[in-house]
């Protein structure tokens, strides 16, 4: 006899969200969004977390994660007079703070919630004003949570649910000491969410120390490709042919509607932008950290609404996006955390929709390349470079070669068998400076003793 794994046995009995036993104003809300049936880490995590226990969500970008953990916390919030916020939710990017708040808006339409979102870069007053109106739900970056903490503008002592998202990518920019310090301002009793796409030894010891045995769940082991991308890559040989194959994919394939690339750095993310606005001026947008607020914003609300056909963004921000109808990913480069290529792609096939990732790998991208491809125990399809390619022969300042400069100095004075920083003094330098009076001068000089004269009396 055949036993049926029970997890198998979920996927069929849960088929829609009718099946979560929500509240009629979350299931009026999932409705009106049409949604239909939850993802898979959407439907193991929702009767975990209702229980109470804390929980280690392993998922990957455009699972659907987010909403795997607000269905089940705002089913158990309830109102409360004194408006001080119950749920806490830390990411590591504004973008994030804004997507999260959507998300809880949109949840909440029947519900007499309020949610604020937080993060730096903007008047810490005027948040610290709308913090003080009383709100029930607070999304924000770690950094700009601990500075409201310390002012007193935020009280965290009524929190009873934390929830850590992108928790690696957080401990990656550096956040753990302020995690841990703004953990310590929390109530100890209290349920603990961590949702990472990997877990590292630094996400290991941040739940040794402050989680209490939490039930881990995994929707797709880490690393694995996505089922609905269409993953292709071709060999190229540098940034300029590069750029020329860029252009003549952007030329030939209309289907190529909403395009996000992503490279490694910011100076090449500002590079690219320069060579491809030239010839695609009002469809190319540019996002990284070093753009301000504002313009960050506004280049992801272009691209959303089709302004922008292309988008050029870095790994950082890749964490924070969530646009819909992404039709093609374009890494420009290969990312040097196998993880992050997992990350890219998955903002594009995202709710069940087809999506296609090209990759463009050059000769300094073999070696990523081969770590990607051993992470996801998956071989990328490999394509010819398509005709009428001009193919360049100029090299950028980071591909020529490295010329090993000849060492012109000589070599260095042995030093003493004795290891002694001092040394024997060279003969030159031996003599001693004394005193010799002019008495002693002129003996010396005239056989007798000279005198200056008689004193005058």
């Amino acid at each position: 006899m055949n036993i049926i794994p029970l997890q198998s046995v979920a996927i069929f009995i849960i088929m829609t969200f009718s099946d979560l036993n929500l509240n009629n104003p979350l299931w009026n809300a999932i409705s009106d969004a049409g949604f239909v049936r939850p993802t898979t880490i959407q439907y193991k995590a929702f009767p975990v977390i209702m229980s109470g226990r804390d929980v280690q969500g392993i998922a990957q970008t455009g699972t659907g994660k987010t909403i795997a953990y607000l269905l089940p916390l705002l089913k158990m919030w309830s109102f409360k007079k004194d408006r001080h916020p119950q749920i806490l939710v830390i990411v590591p990017t504004r973008e994030l703070v804004v997507q999260v708040v959507k998300e809880v808006e949109m949840l909440a339409k029947y519900l007499s919630l309020v949610v604020r979102g937080v993060y730096g870069g903007t008047n810490l007053k005027t948040q610290a004003a709308e913090i003080a109106e009383g709100l029930d739900v607070i999304v924000g970056t770690p950094g700009r949570l601990l500075d409201l903490g310390y002012h007193g503008a935020l009280n965290l002592k009524m929190i009873k649910k934390l929830v850590i998202d992108e928790v690696d990518e957080m401990l990656a920019l550096g956040f753990r000491s302020q995690l841990e310090h703004i953990m310590d301002l929390l109530p100890e009793k209290r349920q603990n969410l961590l949702f990472s796409a990997t877990i590292t030894d630094e996400v290991e010891a941040l739940i040794a120390g402050y989680f209490n045995r939490p039930e881990k769940i995994e929707a797709a082991p880490s690393g694995s490709p996505l089922t609905n991308i269409n993953q292709v890559l071709y060999r190229v040989p540098n940034f300029n042919t590069k750029v020329n194959l860029l252009k003549l994919l952007l030329a030939t394939k209309p289907e190529m509607t909403k395009i996000l690339l992503f490279v490694s750095t910011k100076a090449l993310a500002d590079d690219l932008f320069d060579r491809i606005s030239a010839d695609y001026p009002d469809n190319t947008g540019i996002i990284h950290s070093n753009k301000d607020q504002n313009f960050r914003f506004n280049a992801v609300n272009r691209f959303q609404d089709g302004t922008f056909r292309m988008l050029i963004a870095t790994d950082i921000i890749a964490r924070g996006l969530d646009i819909e109808d992404v039709s093609h990913v374009i890494n420009f480069d290969m990312p040097d955390e196998p993880q992050n290529y997992v990350h890219r792609i998955g903002r594009t096939g995202r709710a069940d929709k087809k999506g296609e990732a090209i990759s463009l790998v050059g000769d300094l991208d073999t070696d990523w390349l081969l770590e990607i491809q051993e992470l996801m125990q998956y071989e990328v399809p490999v394509l010819p470079l398509p005709e009428g390619l001009e193919i360049s022969d100029v090299l950028t300042d980071a591909e020529l070669p490295k010329i090993q400069m000849k060492n012109v100095l000589g070599k260095l004075p042995k030093l003493a068998d004795d290891k002694s920083a001092y040394h024997e003094k060279k003969a030159k330098n031996t003599k001693v400076n004394a005193k010799v009076r002019y008495k002693d001068k002129m003996h010396a000089k005239y056989g007798k003793p000279k005198t200056r004269g008689q004193k005058k009396k």
